[in-house]
């Protein structure tokens, strides 16, 4: 069994004269979202072995933000998860070693969303639910998928976790 993790890059500046959006750093709320979720991860085993990370600057500074990790996983900076499609992140998926268990994709969104309701499948829970209003920035998602990842995308995943940082605020107080 597969574990997919995707990570929708956490709070960034708004886009700016003079700043490349690929430039753009996250917010002071989004580096403590993203420290957050990265603290949620650690406390509920979601450990990947694999981290494929957008080169976005807020991207980065999301997978950053989530440190430390008990393991450090193999982390690839990746030029073509920029403001990847839903296709191109199922192919970048299909590409990975079968013997990588668990895999954690930080990107950006509608790609990500879209990739997202592609992969899930439609059992009639709470987390398809949340998932098909949206996927705000920093919100974590899990999936399992049984078949191996040159497959992926042919048939569902199973949507496990919907995790945003109001979720973790919400909890906290």
């Amino acid at each position: 069994m597969h574990q997919i993790l995707f990570l929708r890059h956490a709070k960034a500046a708004a886009a700016s004269p003079g700043v490349p959006d690929e430039a753009r750093p996250l917010t002071a709320r989004g580096g403590r979202d993203a420290a957050a979720i990265g603290e949620t991860m650690r406390a509920r085993g979601l450990l990947p072995d694999l981290v494929l990370v957008s080169s976005a600057r807020r991207a980065l500074e999301t997978l950053a933000a989530l440190e430390p990790w008990e393991e450090t996983p193999l982390i690839e900076t990746m030029a073509p998860l920029y403001l990847a499609s839903a296709e191109r992140i199922v192919g970048i998926l299909n590409e990975v070693a079968e013997t990588v268990r668990s895999v954690l994709v930080v990107g950006h969104n509608p790609g990500l969303h879209d990739c997202a309701l592609r992969l899930a499948d439609r059992r009639g829970d709470g987390a398809r639910a949340r998932l098909e209003e949206g996927l705000p920035t920093g919100t974590l998602l899990e999936f399992a998928y049984g078949g191996p990842w040159a497959a992926l995308g042919a048939g569902p995943a199973r949507l496990l976790r919907f995790l945003s940082p109001r979720d973790l605020t919400a909890a906290d107080g």
